[in-house]
C-alpha cells in the first residue's frame, strides 16, 4: 500500500491555467521544504521539464493508453518514493481523453490513483455562472472527487467575492484565487511552451515566480490537507529491473541524446536501459564532438532539432561519429526529432545522412495516439506530435505498420527511426533488445 498524499490539478478545458497552478504549487511546496513528486497525465514532455525545475525530481508521465491501466499506479509509486506529497498535472479538460472514450483523460488517471481533484477554473468572463460549471464537473462522474477549486484570472476583489458567494452552496471549497495577468510568462512556439532545457536560467526564474504566485494567492496548507485525504493506494512500486529481467553481461555503453535540441525523453527510458545492463551516457549533439567512449548503442528521442538545425549541422564531428556507429550495424533508436537528425537534411540544412530522406517543416500539425506493429514483432502503443514531414521511400523497410495499414518510419541495419514516441515502460522489451544488440 502507498500512502503518499496526492492531488490532481485539472481544469474544464485547455488554457484554463493548469500548468500555472500545478507548477506553482510544486514550487511553493518545495520552497516549504517538502519533497514533491511531480507527475503529468498524458504524453506531454514539456510540462514535466518545468515540474523538474520546480521540485528537483524527474517529471514523470502517467498515461493509461501508452502503458496500460495496470501500470499507472505502480509507475506513480515508483516516481513518488521518498516524497512527502505528489502533484499530478492533468491534460486538456478533466474528462477529455482519447476520442470520445475518456481513456487516458485526467479523470481516468485520477480514478486509477484514487486522488482528489483540484479544479482550476478560468473565471475571467463569468461571475455566478461559475457555480453551474463547477457543479457540473463535481457531479458528472461520482467516481471522480472534485475536492477543491482554484479560481484563475480573477479581475478584482469584488469579482472574487461574487465567485466565492456563488460557489459557497456547493460545498466545494475555494482553495485560491489568482488575479488576472499575474502569472509569470513562459514563451511558446509551434508545439507549445519552450522547453525548460532550452532556457534554464529563465525557466528557474519563471518557476520561482509561479511558486510565489501560488503561495501568495492560494491556501497551500488547505491543498496539502486535500492531498492528504487521498486513501492508501493498493500498488507495488514499478521496478525497471523486474520489467527487463536479469541484466546482460558486458555493460555496453548506450548514449542517450540530451541537451537543448533533444529534451523529450521519459525518465523511465534511461532507467530501463540501465536495468537491462547498459552504462547510460548522455550526449549533447549541439556541443559534444564525439559519442561517449566505447558507445555501442544510441537513443535519440524527441525535441526541437528544427530550432537548432544550423548548430546541429555545424557539429560535423558528432554527425560523422553517428554515421560510423550506424554503419557498424550497432543499434540506433530514433524517435521523431531523432528521425529528423538522422535524415539527409532538415529544411535544406545537412543532417547526419544515415537515412535516405529529406525532412521539412510544414504548416500541418500531426497529433494523436497510435497503435502499431514494430517490424520485428511487438505491438506498440505510442504518441505522435510534430509539424514536419518525411516518409519512407519505396523499397525501404518501415519501422512500424500502423493499425490502418500505413507504413511509418525506417528500419535498416541496426537503425530504427520513426515519428512515434512509445513509453518504454509499456514495452520494456525495447530496452532489453537494444542493450542485447549493443552487447
Amino acid at each position: 500500500m502507498v500512502s503518499i498524499p496526492r492531488v490532481v490539478v485539472a481544469a474544464p478545458a485547455s488554457g484554463s491555467g493548469k500548468t500555472t497552478v500545478a507548477t506553482g504549487l510544486m514550487a511553493a511546496l518545495s520552497a516549504r521544504g517538502l519533497a514533491v513528486s511531480p507527475h503529468k497525465a498524458g504524453p506531454d514532455y514539456i510540462d514535466p521539464g518545468y515540474h523538474a525545475v520546480a521540485t528537483g525530481r524527474p517529471g514523470r508521465n502517467l498515461d493509461p493508453y501508452l502503458v496500460g491501466e495496470a501500470l499507472v499506479a505502480p509507475l506513480f509509486a515508483h516516481g513518488a518514493r521518498g516524497a512527502d506529497v505528489a502533484v499530478v498535472e492533468g491534460v486538456m479538460g478533466l474528462f477529455d481523453g482519447r476520442g470520445a472514450t475518456g481513456e487516458a483523460s485526467t479523470a481516468h488517471v485520477a480514478r486509477l490513483l484514487g486522488a482528489p481533484v483540484l479544479l482550476v477554473v478560468d473565471a475571467s468572463s463569468q461571475s455566478s455562472s461559475v457555480a453551474a460549471l463547477v457543479h457540473g464537473f463535481a457531479t458528472y462522474d461520482p467516481s471522480v472527487r472534485v475536492a477543491g477549486v482554484v479560481l484563475n484570472r480573477v479581475g478584482s476583489r469584488r469579482h472574487e467575492e461574487i465567485l466565492r458567494e456563488a460557489l459557497a452552496p456547493l460545498g466545494v471549497p475555494v482553495a485560491g484565487a489568482l488575479p488576472r495577468d499575474a502569472a509569470a510568462h513562459v514563451p511558446s512556439r509551434h508545439l507549445g511552451l519552450v522547453p525548460a532545457g532550452e532556457r534554464e536560467g529563465a525557466a528557474r526564474r519563471a518557476v520561482a515566480a509561479l511558486g510565489a504566485l501560488v503561495e501568495r494567492h492560494c491556501d497551500v496548507e488547505a491543498i496539502v490537507r486535500l492531498a492528504s485525504s487521498a486513501p492508501p493506494l493498493a500498488a507495488v512500486p514499478w521496478s525497471p529491473g523486474d520489467a527487463v529481467g536479469a541484466p546482460v553481461t558486458g555493460r555496453p555503453t548506450v548514449a542517450l541524446a540530451a541537451g537543448p535540441a533533444f529534451t523529450f525523453s521519459y525518465a523511465e527510458t534511461a532507467e530501463l536501459l540501465a536495468a537491462a545492463g547498459a552504462d547510460v551516457a548522455l550526449v549533447d549533439p549541439l556541443r559534444d564532438e564525439a559519442l561517449p567512449a566505447g558507445t555501442r548503442g544510441l537513443v535519440i528521442g524527441g525535441g526541437f532539432p528544427e530550432v537548432h538545425a544550423a548548430e546541429l549541422s555545424e557539429n560535423r564531428a558528432l554527425r560523422d561519429d553517428v554515421v560510423r556507429l550506424a554503419a557498424r550495424g550497432l543499434p540506433v533508436v530514433a524517435e521523431c526529432a531523432g528521425l529528423l537528425y538522422l535524415a539527409e537534411s532538415l529544411d535544406g540544412v545537412p543532417m547526419c545522412g544515415v537515412l535516405p530522406v529529406r525532412a521539412r517543416m510544414t504548416g500541418r500539425l500531426t497529433l494523436g495516439y497510435r497503435e502499431a506493429v514494430r517490424h520485428d514483432g511487438p505491438v506498440v502503443r505510442a504518441h505522435e506530435f510534430h509539424r514536419t514531414a518525411c516518409s519512407p521511400s519505396a523499397g525501404e523497410t518501415a519501422a512500424y505498420t500502423l493499425a490502418d495499414g500505413r507504413r511509418e518510419g525506417f528500419a535498416r541495419g541496426g537503425v530504427h527511426a520513426s515519428y512515434l514516441h512509445p513509453h518504454w515502460a509499456g514495452v520494456p522489451r525495447l530496452a532489453r533488445d537494444l542493450v542485447e544488440a549493443a552487447a
